[in-house]
């Protein structure tokens, strides 16, 4: 199976070392040293930790000034012309079920229509679904005042209802993309998309059953929590109009920044999209892109049919596709007219500007890492040990994770660490390789992770009872999604 044209990395082809061992392994230390304690010392934004970061890499590994500045630039470039492109898209998708009351219409529909014994697994499925084209801290925000909602209405203890809300939106971050870590070690490993989102999905439903309503209904028994009163939304999930033509209940702010539905200002939305419009809106790219894989892997090199699906799945296309089709169903036709679905796509785009400059950069830092042959070196010494590439690229990322509490940087710095490991792998492995690294990115979140604050206010817990509940999870995650990778890799 080839890889996917419009994420391979052009860019990143292994070289030969330029200079020792040791002296290239010791780059590496200060490299990544420098963007951990930018990051987690002087609090500096994590853009620029990885500017500099590469820079003394670069300059200490024996690459010289110019010839740095020359290959961060080039890996900047590659990385925003492929995976920006695609983050971009997929954020729009989001802003547009957000602003339209599309998630809120999904939410109330699942959520409603099960008794409170099952609502644990409702609330992982919403938030699973939802997830698709969110990134975390949007999902977090869009879900939690539902979550919220619904524990009060219920009486369900809300540790209960938010585990696995939070363990759907996570797993989906870490394992599958569009999400911005999955995409970018998929283009720094060269993998093929639609085996990585078909073996992701593989791992991501039992990852958020036993890390979501599982380890909740464990936790809920020790750890009781009770959310702030003014977080508490006034009105949503009951006494909805069935019909849909007037429900619009706000679950949240906006993913694109604009009017949230149901507001006083929401008067260019007299109704909210259909459920099953908004959950096809939604499984469109991801539709698409897992029709190539199957494809590829069923259909002759050369067949019409075949070349069809691979121009469909293609991710540029697929995501392009999906926000096409969703200004019509989460737009046009929910009464936006054409300056509101503007704005709600372009209101897509500025909340996600840090994380486009933070995965260029990433992107910037492991170019330099294979200019001057340090993955070589580290695939040497990995072959020497006979270390599983799958449980180096784990642990590597569970490093930098812990140390700089940020997903995005561990899976992108240790994607470009690993990078030459993934030659020796047939297409399946690569796929592993990304997933393994993008479970070791979400281990043990703590008090270095914004994540871990938005949960801790939203939900009302002290840092003990985050640690207790939230960070548990985050490293449940991290072990299970690994556990499916070491399970898959021998049958595929």
């Amino acid at each position: 199976m080839t890889p996917l044209p419009m994420l391979a990395p052009v860019l990143a082809q292994s070289t030969e070392p330029v200079a020792g061992d040791a002296r290239l392994v010791t780059a590496v230390v200060l490299g990544i040293a420098t963007v951990v304690l930018l990051i987690a010392l002087a609090k500096l934004h994590p853009f620029l930790a990885l500017v500099l970061g590469s820079a003394v890499l670069g300059v200490s590994g024996g690459l010289g000034v110019a010839d740095t500045v020359d290959s961060f630039t080039d890996g900047v470039g590659a990385t925003a012309g492929t995976v920006g492109l695609l983050i971009a898209l997929g954020n729009m998708i989001g802003a547009l079920l957000a602003d339209s009351g599309g998630a809120d219409r999904i939410v109330d529909r699942v959520v409603g229509r099960v008794p409170a014994s099952r609502l644990p697994w409702a609330m992982a499925g919403v938030a699973a679904l939802i997830g698709l084209p969110l990134f975390f801290e949007i999902g977090v925000v869009l879900l939690v005042p539902v979550v919220l909602l619904v524990a009060s209405r219920t009486g369900v203890p809300l540790l209960k209802v938010a585990i696995p809300a939070l363990a759907g939106l996570s797993v989906l971050h870490g394992l599958v993309p569009p999400h911005p870590g999955p995409l970018a070690a998929v283009s720094a490993l060269d993998a093929d998309l639609g085996l990585t989102l078909l073996f992701g999905l593989v791992i991501a439903v039992p990852t958020v059953i036993l890390a979501g309503p599982v380890f909740a209904s464990l936790v809920s028994r020790s750890v009781v929590a009770e959310a702030p009163p003014e977080l508490v939304p006034a009105s949503g999930i009951s006494d909805r109009n069935r019909t849909g033509d007037d429900e619009r209940t706000a679950a949240g702010p906006g993913a694109g920044g604009s009017v949230v539905p149901g507001s006083d200002e929401d008067a260019g939305t007299p109704r909210r999209p259909g459920f099953w419009p908004a959950v096809a809106t939604v499984l469109l790219p991801v539709v698409l892109m897992l029709v190539r894989a199957v494809g590829e892997l069923t259909l002759d090199e050369g067949d019409a049919v075949r070349e069809a699906l691979e121009v469909a799945g293609e991710p540029l296309v697929a995501l392009l596709a999906g926000t096409l089709v969703a200004m019509f169903t989460l737009g046009f036709a929910t009464g936006m007219d054409r300056a509101r679905v503007s704005g709600s796509v372009a209101g897509a785009l500025p909340p996600i500007a840090a994380i486009l400059l933070i995965v260029a950069a990433g992107g910037g830092f492991k170019q330099v890492l294979i200019d001057a042959g340090v993955g070589e070196v580290i695939a040497g010494a990995a072959r020497d040990a006979d270390l599983s590439p799958l449980l180096l690229g784990w642990l590597v990322a569970v490093g930098i994770r812990v140390a700089t509490g940020s997903a995005t940087v561990a899976t992108i710095t240790s994607a470009g660490i690993v990078a030459p490991l993934a030659a020796t792998q047939s297409s399946p492995g690569v796929a592993l390789l990304v997933l393994a690294i993008g479970s070791g990115s979400l281990f043990f979140s703590h008090v270095n992770d914004a994540g871990f604050w938005l949960v801790k206010e939203y939900l009302g817990l002290t840092v003990g009872q985050t640690l207790r509940t939230w960070s548990v999870m985050e490293t449940l995650i991290s072990v299970l999604g690994l556990a499916g990778v070491l399970l898959l890799a021998p049958v595929v």
